[in-house]
């Protein structure tokens, strides 16, 4: 006789509501998460649309659908861990470099930095005058996040807006006693005594414009003291259909012209541009214009030098560092070792500026301690300027290479020496014939991201002497310029003239010199492995 054993009774489904309740919960999170992006999706297609801006646009809503197909189907498994890092590639790399490439082939920079609609604009508010006869309204200055505007007594409405909104009636605003808005609602009123107090309040309110409507021949509302303003007009006319300005005033027509300015048949050109395509004009420009060719030229020859003495003292020092301090007779190595790697511990701009300092030729440390108070100015003449460079970045770059070639050093096999010592080698010959093509194994590749880095090292060049001393002329370039803050001053960030389009083609041919010199670098790292 046989006894079946059964297992302990358990409600129906227990298991299966356990095994529910966390794939439903599972499932509720990612909901939640997938509401949020296809949120941001929307709000980023909505204001891509609203600025006509038709890739970003298609773009995002082939991210947004495809991150909802991603994950909310149970066969793209790979791509559910693949699609956000494929996404910020997307949209950090690839996204970034296209638009530098458009870009290079535009004229996008100052007098050239929008529309043909908002050149047309421009040249319209540049050129207002007031309106002869023209009636003058009680004005308060008011404010609403941050932007000044206007609000002015028109009969018996008050109007207000901002250089961004034309004039609109406000309900429920009140009129003070001198005439003018006391209150105005969705504004703060901003006194005339605080206007009278702030001189860059005064000048901000004296250069502001507030349109009358959304049409710009229209005019807008100006004031010179704060209190009163009046309806100033342009005396351009502008033809749509023609696409040119008439200066009503003088007869003289503008006509738009294919390089993105608006040109009269005298040769004079209103201020205002729109960026056009222009081909590869950029790019001969930087080696044909004789305000840049000249320029340029030293200054590639400059960066080219500076990446390759950087990279090859830094390494040198580091090394012969290392082979000192990697013998045990030493005594304290530790001790020594952490003392080297000092200068690495601190912030690359902050020991810039520290050394700028120690090397200014009125009061700095460098001439009055070493050079017995010389005037030398190390950051003011061109040669020494380099060299001072150089030196710093020596400094700086050193412990990375001590701790590189320390760690190399350490990973050679003890026997491989030993057996080099047994036939005869000397320590000569083992450095040259064991240790240092073993050593370029493991360290040229990093000297190929070290010369990359210091090829692009803007940090160091901009703290010490912002690129100075300038080669005068009309370039801003300066003799310690490499490309990179070459092409941050063309860019105009600093102010001044911005020459977009220029600094994007420098861009692109920097981005092919390290592609190329990378690649042919690694190539030959394989063929030393392969040696070895």
């Amino acid at each position: 006789m046989s006894t079946q054993l059964s297992s302990p009774s358990r409600p129906r489904g227990t298991s299966h509501a356990r095994s529910w309740s966390g794939r439903g919960a599972g499932f509720l999170v990612k909901l939640l998460l997938m509401a949020l992006v296809n949120a941001l999706g929307i709000a980023a297609i909505l204001a891509a649309w609203s600025a006509e801006s038709w890739v970003i646009l298609g773009a995002t809503v082939v991210l947004t659908i495809a991150a909802d197909v991603v994950y909310f189907t149970k066969r793209a498994l790979p791509l559910k861990y693949l699609f956000p890092g494929l996404s910020f590639l997307l949209v950090f790399q690839i996204f970034v470099f296209g638009y530098t490439g458009y870009i290079a082939f535009t004229n996008y920079g100052t007098g050239h930095a929008g529309s043909m609609e908002q050149a047309v604009d421009a040249a319209l508010i540049q050129d207002e005058k007031r309106v002869e006869g023209a009636e003058s309204y009680p004005l308060t200055v008011v404010e609403r996040s941050g932007e000044l505007g206007f609000a002015i007594v028109d009969g018996d409405q008050v109007r207000a807006g901002t250089a961004e909104e034309p004039l609109a009636v406000v309900s429920g605003a009140t009129i003070g006693d001198n005439g003018a808005p006391a209150t105005v609602p969705g504004y703060d009123v901003v006194t005339r005594a605080e206007v009278l107090s702030d001189t860059d309040l005064q000048q901000q309110v004296v250069s502001l414009r507030v349109p009358v409507s959304d049409d710009a021949e229209d005019g807008s509302i100006r004031t010179r003291e704060g209190s009163t303003g009046s309806v100033y007009s342009s005396s351009l006319e502008w033809d749509a259909d023609a696409q040119t300005l008439t200066d009503t005033s003088t007869g003289l027509v503008y006509e738009a012209a294919d390089d993105g300015k608006f040109r009269a048949s005298d040769g004079s050109e209103l201020a205002a541009g729109w960026y056009v395509g222009v081909g590869f004009d950029n790019f001969v420009r930087a080696v044909t214009d004789p305000d840049l060719r000249g320029p340029l030229g030293q200054v590639t020859l400059w960066t080219f030098a500076f990446a390759i003495l950087s990279v090859a003292s830094a390494f040198g020092l580091g090394l012969l560092f290392a082979l000192i301090y990697n013998d045990p007779r030493i005594r304290g190595r530790a001790l020594f070792r952490t003392l080297f790697i000092l200068p690495y511990a601190f912030p690359a701009f902050m020991s810039a500026l520290l050394w700028r300092g120690m090397l200014n030729s009125e009061f700095g440390i460098i001439n009055d301690l070493f050079f017995f108070g010389a005037n030398i100015n190390w950051l003011g003449d061109p040669f020494l300027a380099k060299v001072a460079i150089l030196w710093v970045n020596l400094w700086l770059s050193y412990p990375y290479w001590f701790l590189v070639c320390t760690g190399a050093l350490q990973a050679i096999p003890e026997d491989t020496l030993e057996a080099a010592t047994i036939d005869g080698a000397g320590r000569f010959r083992r450095f040259r014939s064991v240790i240092l093509p073993q050593l370029l194994v493991s360290t040229a590749p990093l000297a190929i991201s070290s010369f990359a880095v210091n090829f692009n090292n803007f940090t160091l060049i901009f703290m010490m002497t912002e690129g100075g001393p300038s080669f005068g002329g009309s370039t801003a370039l300066g003799h310690t310029d490499i490309l990179i803050s070459a092409i941050y001053r063309i860019s105009g960030v600093q102010g001044g003239s911005a020459d977009y389009g220029l600094a994007s083609a420098l861009s692109i041919l920097v981005f092919i010199v390290i592609g190329i010199i990378s690649a042919i670098s690694l190539r030959q790292t394989r063929k030393l492995e392969e040696m070895n």
